[in-house]
């Protein structure tokens, strides 16, 4: 793997996250909080798809590994959603 395909896997996997995060409306952290809800969401989405018998819907091939976008944004949705009902919220006085 090049510098240039991980650099492409850092972004794709930190825009899922970030998408993941709106969907729940629940953000903690920035860029590298987003890129690493993106891996986590692509691994947990992938796993509940192949649980569920679920295709790959759509994949983005860089170099010869493919990364699936709509079940890390699920799965980082998912993922982010169980942390903030585990989390307490901040109060604001």
């Amino acid at each position: 793997m090049s510098l240039v395909e991980l650099l492409l896997y850092l972004l794709v996997a930190g825009i899922c996250g970030s998408l993941g995060q709106a969907i729940t409306g629940y953000s903690r952290g920035g860029c590298l909080v987003s890129i690493a809800l993106g891996f986590i969401g692509a691994l947990l989405g992938m796993k509940l798809a192949s649980l569920a018998g679920l295709p790959e819907l759509f994949t983005v091939t860089i170099g010869n590994k493919s990364f699936p976008i709509v079940w890390s944004i699920i799965g980082a949705a998912l993922f982010v959603a169980i942390l903030g009902f585990l989390t307490p919220r901040r109060r604001i006085d």
